[in-house]
């Protein structure tokens, strides 16, 4: 029996619809600014969905492009004004930043406002996530819970594997179903024999970045299937890293790529802009 597929496109729009009637009532509009350093045509596409994702819930919204070459000062500085300005409650910085030139990533995050930090990527937001009390979730992994919630899937007493350890996706994912009271095993590059621990897992998810990582002889019939990651194949279609059509026959739930966890994603950075502007009293 075919898996059933979890709509992350559909559960995104209500979100969204929600995040949109609920910024009805704040006294002034909710504000993301989002910078983009260089011109990476991947990078350029996210910055449009996020500015269409503004638009919808009724935010206002300020882009900033810098060139390649502008320099981590230039950068540091842009993002001290940001911290400054009372219309703007949230600052995403879009990564990875351009190589060859001298930027610290982890400085400019350091430098954001932890309560404007809309990506949760802040050592003050990423403690607050540690010990259960937090303001902002990272957005994958948020989404991620977002979707198991709308399927009536409760991690409780539940083995969760994920496979992947990225500060970004892998270890807050493994803490919110930590959070919720799963039995939590992360994998990453070396975990011998990834397909014993994964068979084990009642719900699997894999933030890789590898195509046909995830096999339908490693996954446990019945099991949940959250595929994060966001590949092209040789053919140059958008995938994941599981063996969707396999899989499928194999699993309870899963989700496709795309329209499944990515548009949660930027469904909860909606979420989290909504939270900061409520944060900074606007509501």
């Amino acid at each position: 029996m075919a898996a059933v597929l979890i709509d992350g496109k559909a559960l995104a729009a209500k979100c969204k619809a929600q995040v949109a009637e609920q910024s009805k009532s704040f006294r002034s509009r909710p504000g993301l600014a989002v910078i983009l350093v260089g011109d990476n045509p991947a990078s350029k596409v996210y910055v449009g969905g996020k500015r269409r994702d503004c638009e919808e819930c009724g935010f206002y919204s300020e882009e900033f492009d810098l060139p390649a070459n502008a320099g981590q000062k230039a950068l540091l500085e842009l993002v001290d004004a940001l911290n400054q300005r009372p219309e703007i409650d949230g600052i995403l910085c879009q990564l990875p930043l351009p190589e060859g030139y001298d930027y610290d990533e982890q400085e400019v995050l350091l430098h954001i406002d932890p309560g404007k930090d809309v990506d949760a990527f802040h050592p003050v937001n990423v403690g607050k996530i540690m010990i259960g009390n937090y303001d902002f979730l990272p957005c994958t992994p948020a989404g991620v819970m977002r979707m198991l919630d709308a399927y009536g899937i409760d991690p409780a007493g539940k083995h969760c594997v994920v496979v992947g350890r990225s500060n970004i996706v892998g270890k807050p994912q493994a803490m919110l179903l930590l959070h919720r009271h799963a039995t939590v095993t992360i994998c990453h590059s070396r975990t011998p024999d990834l397909a014993a621990v994964t068979r084990q897992a009642d719900i699997l998810v894999s933030a890789v970045g590898k195509v046909g990582l995830i096999t339908a002889d490693m996954v446990k019939p019945g099991a949940v299937v959250i595929d994060v990651a966001m590949n092209r194949n040789e053919a140059g279609k958008l995938c994941g890293d599981v063996d969707f059509a396999a899989v499928s026959e194999v699993a309870s739930y899963i989700t496709p790529v795309p329209g499944g966890v990515g548009p949660m994603t930027r469904a909860m950075l909606m979420e989290n802009t909504l939270t900061a502007a409520r944060l900074h009293g606007k509501e």
